[in-house]
């Protein structure tokens, strides 16, 4: 029989997933319209850092300038990051258990190429494939028309955050269990990236799940990652959230935190032209994001405005940036704020709440269905000589 649940046990559950899928919206909107600027572009566009929604780089002429057009980055609008975290969630709503690179071959890729959607950035519906980013788009062509194994669709494919920026939902449903959700994350990472990519995918996603823990802190939920990552990855996590640890403001720390993940950053200096080394598989490097969310969760204290803006002041990829430290924000109880996120919510026609909803019940459904897969082992093991288990 499975327990009953207080109302203030379901209510902490609910604030956890909608704090983190929310926040990992606002981020991303937030961070959107200054990605692949440097900080110092930044203030000089901006007089002044960013603090909160801004409209495009480019003014008015966002439609035909170069390199945005034709998207309409700013001014609320969320990007592919939203766009493939709610697709995921999807996948988690028909599936209704744990999911592996099977499922993203079955029912994702389908998602992104057949069933138009509202695409705020493009402002009409379009098929989600229209949209994404070519490392997105690689599962299309990799899974549907290459018959790859999804389990190996991911090699060969660019390296970056492309998988692990839409990964927090696989840490939701595996709230307070970061093993369990670097596990599944990395199965179904599997089907989009190879190496350092794939890796921060697991980490992310295991990063979720430890903020979603009783209790968890920044510095908790670094501990975690660290417990769980592997080769450069965990190396730059490591270097960043030591220089980030020194400070309590994001100002200070950007060019510190840059400076820090440097060496372990295939990309180089001018984020728009990449070195020639950049996003290929190594067990040296790392993509830059994840480290440096962790590094501005740290700075904040775990506060969601400083965590983000942080991230967005950041600039280069900036709205992933932003998505990972909003998504760790929320999960640790420091929700976007309500005027930022009902925005977000306006511009991007898009109902910020209703994933969160659709994903708590799943995460119940999922983890009731794991106690009783649990209690057949327990009980199958203690039939053939194991420990027996107390009840």
């Amino acid at each position: 029989m499975t327990p009953k649940r207080t109302e203030s046990e379901e209510t902490a559950l609910d604030e956890r997933i909608t704090g983190a899928l929310v926040g990992a919206a606002v981020g991303d909107a937030l961070g959107g319209p200054v990605e692949g600027y440097s900080p110092e572009q930044i203030l000089e566009r901006h007089a002044g850092r960013v603090h909160g929604i801004v409209g495009p780089w480019n003014g008015d002429a966002w439609r035909t300038a170069r390199p945005i057009a034709p998207y309409h980055k700013g001014d609320g609008h969320v990007t592919d990051d939203t766009l493939m975290t709610h697709a995921l969630i999807r996948v988690y709503a028909r599936v209704r258990d744990h999911l592996d690179a099977y499922a993203i071959a079955d029912h994702l890729v389908p998602d992104l190429m057949t069933t138009p959607r509202w695409i705020p950035e493009l402002e009409a519906e379009a098929l989600p494939l229209q949209r994404i980013f070519l490392a997105e788009k690689w599962l299309v062509s990799r899974i549907h028309y290459g018959h790859v194994d999804p389990r190996e669709a991911g090699v060969g494919n660019i390296v970056n955050c492309g998988a692990a920026m839409y990964m927090a939902p696989v840490g939701l449903v595996n709230a307070a269990n970061p093993t369990g959700a670097y596990t599944e994350a990395l199965d179904i990472a599997g089907a989009h990236q190879s190496s350092y990519g794939r890796e921060a995918a697991g980490v992310f996603a295991a990063a979720v799940a430890a903020a979603s823990a009783p209790g968890a802190t920044p510095d908790s939920v670094v501990t975690a990652c660290l417990s769980l990552a592997k080769d450069g990855t965990r190396t730059a996590i490591d270097r960043v959230c030591e220089v980030a640890s020194q400070h309590t403001d994001f100002e200070s720390a950007l060019r510190p935190l840059r400076e820090a993940v440097t060496p372990y950053d295939t990309v180089g200096p001018d984020y728009r032209q990449p070195s020639l080394g950049a996003r290929r598989p190594s067990r040296l490097h790392a993509i830059e994001e994840l480290p440096v969310a962790l590094g501005m969760l740290l700075v904040s204290a775990g506060d969601f405005r400083h965590a983000v803006v942080g991230a967005v002041n950041y600039g280069r990829d900036c709205d992933s940036i932003a998505t990972m430290a909003g998504a760790l924000a929320g999960a640790l109880g420091s929700p976007a704020p309500e005027d930022w996120s009902k925005t977000v919510s306006e511009a991007s026609r898009l109902d910020l709440w209703e994933p969160a909803t659709t994903l708590t019940a799943v995460t119940r459904e999922i983890f009731e269905r794991d106690v009783r897969r649990r209690r057949a082992h327990e009980a199958a093991f203690t039939e053939i000589g194991g420990l027996r288990c107390s009840d």
